[in-house]
């Protein structure tokens, strides 16, 4: 097996020409893919009639999404790896407009979902833009570069639903797909003209076996997470799907352990550095995405409540919004307290931001300006922790397994986000009051959600501080390569 090592501004050919274009190029293709999390939100409650279809089948035009996105995503990272990674990036936008597409001239459920899990594959664009990043930046710009690389996830999500709202409210549906497919050709031709290959591969033969392994299980737990509520959680389906999913992830974990080339270097994954950051991913996934569940739904609620604030709902888009530029805001705030302190103390300094965000949030609830200022708190908190992660992994993995290992990670706060939504439905779901015979979720139940995300984020700063201690972002993310990279935490002591 060949393994190309590069540091970054090497490979050949130099620095990039146009650095500033390259990070503001793949940080725009990251937020283009992040707006299809929020993307048919405006129009979820209308499916069944715009799909003549049950919502219980509509539904899965969301959950389509998620499924392809946690198979895709750690997939396209290897393809990356091994056979380039700006590539597999194109191939991933290629994806999106396509699925685009595919929606924009549907009018039935089939191929909705279809066009759905198409835009989900593209997921993989955010981990492999901050691989290529590392690959190609000077080292001086590389911890500001990924943070915002990374945290044009949140960007993305927390603009998706303003926009989104918009286009719904003024014109036919089919425009929301048409809109991402025409930004999605956009990216596809700025990577294709700015974005340079990165040489630095590490070839091999590709793990079919391990990635339909992983497939199966993911697929299968995050199935039984996302439908749990639906179909009960102690029915035979859902615990036949967990009892599958831990059944089939043992069997692969062993797998990949004897394989020479596996999908997912375990050993690499069970490097401290690595594990304790995807366990802390995890947890900053859950917390993140409370917000998103909250927030929405207090502002929507008849104001007779005497807790919504009867909004619109491009209104809760727009109290959402600037959370996502505040997240943009802090990314280089981040990047200089990683670089001064390292990225283990700005993780924990964003999940404690995190934390105050919901504290504040269980006080301050009744008015909009309220839960500006929440969002706002909660999205500096979520740019800190996004922004540091990246440096996090690359400072503990080999640049040639730099795509895969950012992808892991992407996967490890999807899954907290999936698990946020899961929890928050059936919590929601239970506590509630009756308005006009209606049973709608009750103050208490938003404050309780508000605590478990507040918790999420406290408990995401304690794991973070078995994270080995690193001096600066900047030789964390460069310093492995080679034999350096078997270390438990290389660089970092």
């Amino acid at each position: 097996m060949s393994d190309t090592l590069a540091r970054p501004g090497d490979a050949g050919s130099g620095s990039p020409p146009r650095p500033n274009a390259v990070v503001a190029v793949l940080a725009f293709a990251g937020i283009v893919v992040a707006l299809m999390q929020t993307l048919v939100i405006p129009i979820v409650p209308e499916l069944p009639k715009l799909l003549d279809a049950p919502a219980s089948d509509t539904a899965w035009a969301v959950t389509a999404t998620l499924l392809a996105g946690a198979v895709a995503t750690p997939v396209v990272g290897r393809l990356g790896d091994m056979f380039g990674k700006r590539r597999m990036l194109l191939v991933s936008v290629v994806l999106l407009v396509t699925g685009s597409v595919v929606c924009a001239l549907s009018d039935a459920l089939v191929p909705m979902v279809v066009g759905r899990a198409l835009q989900g594959m593209a997921s993989g664009v955010i981990p492999l833009g901050i691989s290529i990043m590392r690959d190609e930046l000077p080292a001086e710009r590389l911890a500001g570069a990924t943070a915002l690389m990374s945290a044009s996830l949140g960007v993305g999500g927390a603009l998706g639903l303003p926009t989104a709202a918009l286009i719904a409210d003024h014109f036919d549906w089919h425009m929301l797909f048409w809109s991402s497919a025409a930004m999605g050709v956009i990216a596809f031709v700025l990577v294709l003209l700015i974005v340079p290959e990165s040489p630095v591969r590490s070839g091999g033969r590709f793990d079919v076996v391990g990635a339909v392994g992983m497939a199966t299980g993911l697929v299968c737990l995050l199935l039984a997470v996302s439908k749990g509520a639906d179909w009960g959680w102690t029915s035979g389906t859902t615990l036949g799907l967990f009892a599958a999913a831990v059944l089939v992830l043992v069997v692969w974990g062993v797998f990949e352990l004897r394989t020479s080339q596996p999908l997912v270097d375990l050993r690499t994954t069970a490097r401290r550095q690595v594990l304790v950051t995807n366990l802390a991913s995890i947890a900053i996934g859950f917390s993140m995405f409370a917000m998103s569940l909250v927030l929405p739904q207090l502002l929507q609620l008849p104001a007779q409540t005497g807790y919504g604030l009867g909004r619109s709902l491009l209104t809760a888009g727009l109290v959402m919004a600037p959370s996502g530029l505040v997240m943009m805001a802090t990314a280089p705030i981040s990047a200089a307290v990683s670089k001064a302190r390292g990225p283990k103390v700005t993780l924990m300094i964003g999940a404690l931001i995190v934390a105050a965000g919901y504290g504040i949030n269980i006080v301050l609830m009744s008015e909009v300006w309220h839960l500006v200022v929440v969002s706002c708190v909660i999205g500096a908190g979520i740019g800190f922790t996004y922004g540091s992660m990246p440096a996090l992994i690359m400072g503990a993995v080999p640049a040639s397994e730099t795509a895969a290992a950012n992808s892991l990670n992407t996967l490890m706060r999807s899954i907290g986000t999936s698990v946020a939504s899961a929890i928050a439905g059936v919590i929601l779901s239970q506590m509630t009051v009756d308005f006009g015979g209606f049973a709608l979720p009750s103050e208490n139940g938003f404050k309780t959600v508000m605590a478990l995300g507040a918790g999420a984020a406290l408990l995401a700063c304690g794991v973070a501080s078995f994270i080995p201690r690193q001096r600066t972002a900047v030789t964390a993310a460069a310093a492995p390569t080679g034999a350096e990279a078997t270390a438990d935490a290389p660089s970092a002591h």
